[in-house]
């Protein structure tokens, strides 16, 4: 089987970390009698050799291996083999007319694939379920012979008994027909007969016309989602056994994270993990629904709301990730939707309900028809078990509650206090109060003092402490009690400094910042580090300057130093802070109207609103070309030009069209396309366009 394995210069290749030369002792290991050996290398070989689903030399040198691996019946994981090979053959096939920095990579690994095809065809009618299930989505993409792959996935699908099979079989058509002009029609044509065939199981007649709209997304009509939804009825009714469609359950972590590694790390693994299960069999077949449907925001409601009200656990779960996605990611009323995701606070079923909790915190900023729903959920948990219900010992009922305070405290809402105090003056993941403590200003008089407190027993020598002392710094400035947090910022700062921890450096600096005058106390230890030699570090010593002495004449000679600094977030940094100084910067002008040439958009729109702020309506034109070609150009640029736009009053009115328009966009935009930056965004648009409207009414 390995035959000529050690006879490829594999140290002549790089996986994403570096030489190959270890995939000679991984692909043997694919069949170790031990269990944990194998999931060991098969890990590495995905996060190596197979990296993010990329393709490399090294990655195509292995594929005769891994063939000739899924081919012995005596290879233990047959079934991961060939998932891992249609893995890297998808991708592959999906890329390989792109330019490839590789000297071979795609178009290789594509060729060896279709080159070895018919073993594909095999493994798809072999006598392991698990097998022919990793295999039959490579039908559509690997045989050459487009009529052969239709015929193929014609005659797969009676043959097939299990569930999970017939929806791929299904789905597999759809590729084909849109790799593959020539069959097309006919495929379509197939699924139109699936989907109205009265005989076939609902599960395959729901995955028909999921897929026909996937074949012909411009021509969904009204009654697709009324057809999906009656199957999706049906197949409520039909019970699948899990193992006829679930992958088998996965090794878990140890609870207790390794030496060193802080909890919000393991924490976002967890969650990483976690979405990426799947509970129930139509899980699969409805995301690609919603993919289909885009920005259909009525439509995909009304799907998900038949998907939250089923009776199966599993599928609720699935159905509250996908209700969480459609609303980060487009725009429209999600009010009926977030309420429909309130209701799963009231699930019998533990992990339901932290799981909705979970989507209502991650969609904070149009959670608030959830808001007495979160109160009540609350409230309730503490009465019925007890007031440290955050420090729960059972995972769900605690991840539960933690999520439902979170959500609570980030609409501002007091009655997430008692919870909060209780993990502040606790043992149990205190750092998930300390992220979201800045929401509750109202309450600033208890809290603070439990943040510097939590703030001075950080040891900054330590690794990853940084982690801890930024949120903990962050959660002090936006609370604002500066006679109390400022002793305990200006010490941290010390120590960040005293250790050489640059980023903390910066984050301490921004806490002080926003204590402004208040911070004066500081002065002296901010003031040294305005010659500071890391990158970020100066011009957060200078914005933190000027913020806490106001001095001018002290500032003005930094900032001109930053505006010709070669590194462009030190030329941003510095037009912001002239433009909060306004006209008295007016000697900056000269040298803002020169940065509007700059190669990198974030320079010039930095720069434009500086421009606005200091010379005013003699500068409106050129600002304005600058902010609207930046934003067209970069659409990451939006909230910050639209935060100038709003300070321009009439002056923006040639900008109306382009608010318009951009307002009228389906999808979420603004900085990273986040749901907290795209509302925002959405929010001042609204009132600009109000203003310019009226004043021209």
């Amino acid at each position: 089987m390995f035959n000529g394995l050690h006879d490829i210069d594999w140290s002549s290749m790089d996986h994403a970390y570096g030489s190959a030369e270890e995939v000679p002792a991984l692909l043997p290991a694919f069949r170790s009698p031990d269990a944990g050996e194998r999931s060991e290398a098969l890990s590495r070989f995905y996060s190596a050799v197979h990296h993010q689903g990329d393709v490399y030399p090294c990655t195509a040198a292995s594929l005769p291996f891994l063939f000739e691996l899924a081919g012995d019946a005596e290879t233990p994981d047959r079934a991961a083999v060939v998932k891992l090979l249609v893995s890297i053959g998808s991708i592959a096939v999906e890329r390989c007319e792109e330019v490839y920095g590789h000297p071979s990579g795609y178009a290789d690994t594509a060729a060896i694939v279709r080159d070895r095809a018919e073993e594909i065809v095999g493994f798809a009618s072999d006598a392991d379920p698990r097998v022919r299930r990793a295999a039959i989505p490579g039908l559509g993409l690997f045989v050459d012979d487009a009529d052969r792959a239709a015929d193929v996935l014609r005659g797969r699908l009676p043959a097939e008994s299990w569930v999970a099979q017939r929806l791929l079989v299904v789905e597999a058509m759809a590729t084909l027909a849109l790799r593959r002009p020539e069959v097309a029609g006919d495929a379509m044509e197939w699924l139109d007969e699936l989907a109205a065939d009265p005989v076939l199981d609902p599960g395959t007649r729901l995955a028909a016309v999921v897929h026909r709209a996937r074949c012909a997304p411009e021509r969904i009509g009204e009654d697709v989602v009324p057809a999906a939804l009656g199957l999706l009825r049906e197949a409520a009714r039909v019970t699948v056994p899990a193992e006829t469609w679930a992958d088998p359950p996965r090794r878990t972590a140890p609870a207790v994270p390794a030496d060193g590694v802080p909890p919000q790390v393991v924490a976002a693994f967890e969650d990483l993990d976690r979405h990426g299960r799947v509970h129930a069999p139509t899980t699969e077949l409805l995301r690609t629904l919603h993919e289909v449907l885009e920005g259909r925001t009525p439509q995909r409601t009304h799907l998900l709301a038949e998907q939250l009200r089923t009776p199966d656990p599993g599928s609720r779960l699935d159905a509250l990730r996908m209700s969480a996605d459609l609303m980060k990611s487009w725009r429209g009323d999600h009010t009926a939707l977030i309420r429909l995701v309130a209701e799963q606070l009231g699930a019998t079923d533990p992990q339901v309900t932290a799981e909705a909790a979970a989507v209502l915190e991650a969609c904070h900023p149009i959670a608030e028809p959830a808001r007495e729903e979160l109160a009540a959920h609350v409230a309730a948990q503490r009465a019925a078990h007890g007031a440290d219900v955050w420090a729960a010992p059972q995972p769900q009922l605690r991840r539960a509650h933690q999520k439902a305070v979170r959500a609570l405290a980030r609409l501002g809402d007091t009655r997430a206090l008692p919870s909060l105090l209780t993990a502040l003056d606790g043992g149990v993941d205190g750092w998930r109060a300390v992220e979201v403590a800045g929401a509750l200003p109202q309450a600033a008089g208890q809290l603070v003092p439990r943040l510097c407190d939590r703030l001075r027993r950080v040891d900054v020598t330590q690794e990853w402490s940084e982690m801890s002392a930024r949120a903990l710094l962050s959660a002090l400035a936006a609370l604002g009690d500066a006679t109390t947090a400022v002793p305990a910022v200006t010490e941290t700062l010390e120590q960040a400094v005293r250790h050489e921890r640059w980023h903390l450096t910066c984050s301490a600096l921004a806490a002080l910042k926003e204590f402004g005058s208040a911070a004066a106390p500081a002065r002296e230890t901010v003031r040294a580090l305005t010659s500071a030699s890391d990158a970020h570090v100066k011009p957060a010593a200078v914005a933190a300057l000027w913020a806490v002495g106001g001095d001018r004449e002290e500032v003005m000679p930094l900032l001109h130093d930053l505006l010709d600094d070669s590194i462009t977030f030190r030329i941003g940094d510095a037009a912001d802070m002239l433009g909060e100084i306004g006209p008295p910067a007016a000697a900056a002008l000269p040298r803002l109207r020169e940065l509007l040439a700059h190669g990198y958009d974030w320079v010039r729109v930095h720069c434009a609103a500086a421009l606005w702020d200091i010379g005013g309506e003699a500068e409106a034109g050129t600002v304005l070309d600058v902010l609207l070609q930046a934003w067209t150009r970069n659409p990451s640029t939006a909230n910050h030009v639209m935060a100038c736009l709003d300070g321009m009053g009439h002056a923006a009115q040639p900008a109306l069209p382009l608010l318009r328009a951009q307002l009228a966009l389906p999808r979420r935009g603004g900085r990273f396309a986040s749901i907290d930056h795209d509302e925002e965004l959405q929010r001042t648009g609204r009132a600009v366009i109000g203003r310019l409207v009226g004043a021209t009414a």
